[in-house]
């Protein structure tokens, strides 16, 4: 497993987007993306920069892998 980069929420959202992922709304600056099959649902907060942790924890919830994730950006 590689380590996992820091990304913006504009690269985080198009990367889940090309993982089947949709936009459903956004309340401030939370976007709030589910993908149908199989079920998940993950926010994104917009921010410059999401760290490490966060962006791990939104991969578990989205259950892409780190390889995955990195490939779709």
């Amino acid at each position: 497993m590689s380590g996992l980069a820091q990304a913006g929420s504009r690269e985080c959202v198009a990367a889940l987007e090309r993982a089947g992922f949709q936009v459903v709304r956004q309340k401030g600056s939370h976007i709030v993306m589910h993908r149908d099959v199989p079920f998940a649902q993950t926010v994104v907060p917009g921010r410059k920069v999401i760290g490490k942790g966060l962006l791990r924890s939104i991969l578990n919830q989205t259950g892409l892998s780190p390889d995955a994730f990195l490939k779709l950006l």
